[in-house]
């Protein structure tokens, strides 16, 4: 029964540092998360624009939300590779409706 219990508290320990260990060495991104709320201010924007626009306003659209992804990406590229001690950082989740 102590094998059992010691086993539980290891496996228990392992598993909460593999939660906590990426929250620790991950950025905050300041810029990276300025650039993803102006993007979905942009998109947002776009949305709201007439539709007169010679499909220009579609494509801007499109290519937002390129660029939404991307920088999402980015975000969570780093999130995963960075070495850097920073509190609390927040992945971004890919294909979230409004960009958001």
């Amino acid at each position: 029964m102590k094998t059992f219990t010691k086993c539980s508290g290891i496996l228990a320990l392992t598993l909460l540092g593999a939660f906590i260990t990426p929250s620790l060495v991950a950025e905050n991104q300041p810029h990276m998360r300025a650039a993803l709320e102006h993007l979905q201010a942009a998109k947002a924007e776009l949305e709201a624009a007439e539709h007169d626009k010679g499909g220009h306003r579609a494509k801007a659209q499109q290519l937002t939300q390129e660029a939404i992804e991307q920088v999402k990406a980015g975000i969570n590229f780093d999130n995963k590779h960075s070495q850097t001690h920073s509190p609390s950082p927040k992945p971004v989740a890919s294909g979230q409706a409004n960009g958001k």
